[in-house]
């Protein structure tokens, strides 16, 4: 059934196309009241959404204490059996906010970045400046 059919004379949506469109409008709305009811009740719990850390609070101080000794986040994923993602996680707020190359070197000309592969003045990757394009050889 066309659910955009129109009576041909008044151009009103057939009632039939209404009768099939407004019970799924309705349960579509209840649908969002019982899961935001849920959401609601869940946070008055002081549960939190999403899923569960991969890694438990009791390792969380040691995985964080071998971090900052020095260990590698692949060691600690391979010893705790869990991605390296869940470390990182783990450790979020211990990691540097930036790497040694970023920015250490200051900013770089559209023709240096062109010949060292990074990126223009403006942040486009090298590969897109115009000095690459109209440069000889």
């Amino acid at each position: 059934m066309d659910l955009t059919a129109r009576h041909p004379r008044t151009g009103e949506l057939l009632s039939t196309v209404k009768f099939m469109v407004q019970p799924l409008a309705a349960a579509g709305e209840l649908q969002r009241e019982l899961t935001y009811d849920g959401l609601r009740a869940a946070d008055a719990k002081g549960s939190r959404g999403g899923h569960r850390p991969a890694i438990g609070a009791e390792k969380t101080d040691a995985v964080r204490t071998a971090y900052l000794e020095g260990r590698s986040i692949a060691a600690l994923a391979r010893d705790h059996g869990v991605s390296r993602g869940a470390i990182r996680t783990a450790v979020a707020d211990l990691m540097p906010e930036h790497t040694a190359a970023d920015g250490e070197e200051g900013e770089q000309s559209g023709e240096e970045a062109v010949g060292r592969g990074g990126t223009d003045e403006h942040g486009a990757p090298a590969f897109m400046t115009m000095a690459r394009l109209t440069s000889p050889g």
